[in-house]
């Protein structure tokens, strides 16, 4: 009995330190993977997202949007509006805990 519940302990510490281990190969790997050369199809990725980010700034909001993204975007908040009361609906609620 006493060595039934060994064994059942030692599996347990055997899976516990199993998953850290997984855990710590696999966040090695993707530091291992920033650090070498990207796939050629990764790096264009990665530029586009960059090249997106840099426009969105200088433009203050979505790039390339045109008038019937702002009418659209106009009449979803006016609808949020209607359904849920007064408040800027484009920035996150504080909250205040007592």
């Amino acid at each position: 009995m006493i060595l039934r519940q060994i064994l059942r302990l030692s599996s347990l510490f055997h899976s516990a330190v199993s998953i850290h281990v997984r855990r710590n190969i696999g966040l090695s790997a993707v530091v291992f993977n920033k650090t070498k050369e990207l796939d050629p199809v990764q790096k264009l990725f990665l530029d586009k997202i960059r090249e997106y980010n840099t426009k969105s700034k200088q433009a203050g909001g979505p790039v390339d949007a045109g008038p019937d993204f702002q009418k659209d975007m106009n009449e979803s908040l006016a609808r949020l509006q209607r359904a849920y009361g007064e408040g800027d609906l484009t920035k996150f609620p504080e909250f205040k805990f007592e």
